[in-house]
């Protein structure tokens, strides 16, 4: 069975418009990773129903191994990243968050929101389905666009988030088609979102009071 060519650019759209509604369902935080979920789960149910098979989709079970072998390499590189980044007392400084690292709910960010929320409901929805649907560079596209909604809501610069996860979605998707398997980049993304928020974590709880208020200086570019 031949894909429609109009579904891909229709879930595109679609994937974009649930990255705009989801920050502000009101359903609170457990029930937005609930609804990520779903809608990523939704997407390869839908596409799969649509003719494209597990192998199009990243999901072959035969693929596993060598998107396990391509995801923690990928994720050792990561991790040996931030762990040098936080070696450094210069590079340590622009870490400290004292919002994001001492929030009372980080085990649970770390261990569900991240992993369920934003790793499982993304890779699904565009290194599976959207990728299978429109290819790399789109769904790259549809993947900054995705987060404009989550970067107002922190206040972060809206054109360096599209930016910077439109290029991590083209790096993910070189890693899913060279494993074959979402499994690489999702633990690349995995690596990418929990390695950051303990890095940002390890800063702050080790930053003194006189470091921080510097270190928000800096980041303010304050004298």
């Amino acid at each position: 069975m031949r894909v429609r060519s109009w579904r891909g650019p229709v879930a595109a759209v679609a994937a974009v418009a649930i990255g705009a509604v989801l920050p502000a369902a009101p359903v609170g935080p457990r029930g937005r990773v609930l609804l990520a979920a779903g809608a990523g789960i939704g997407a390869v149910a839908l596409t799969r129903a649509s003719g494209l098979d597990r192998h199009a989709l990243g999901l072959d079970p035969s693929r596993l191994r060598a998107g396990l072998k391509w995801g923690a390499a990928a994720g050792g590189a990561i991790g040996a990243c931030y762990v040098a980044a936080l070696s450094v007392p210069a590079v340590r400084e622009r870490f400290v968050d004292d919002e994001r690292g001492r929030r009372g709910d980080f085990y649970e960010w770390i261990g569900l929101h991240i992993p369920i929320g934003t790793v499982l409901a993304e890779e699904l929805l565009f290194r599976g389905a959207l990728t299978a649907l429109v290819g790399p560079l789109p769904q790259a596209v549809a993947f900054g666009l995705w987060h404009v909604r989550p970067a107002m809501a922190v206040g972060d610069s809206v054109v360096t988030t599209v930016v910077v996860t439109g290029l991590s979605g083209l790096g993910f998707a070189w890693l899913r088609k060279g494993s074959g398997s979402v499994l690489a980049p999702a633990l690349a993304h995995l690596a990418i979102n929990v390695g950051g928020a303990i890095a940002v974590r390890a800063a702050t709880l080790g930053t003194g009071p006189e470091q921080r208020r510097a270190a928000d200086r800096a980041g303010h570019g304050t004298a």
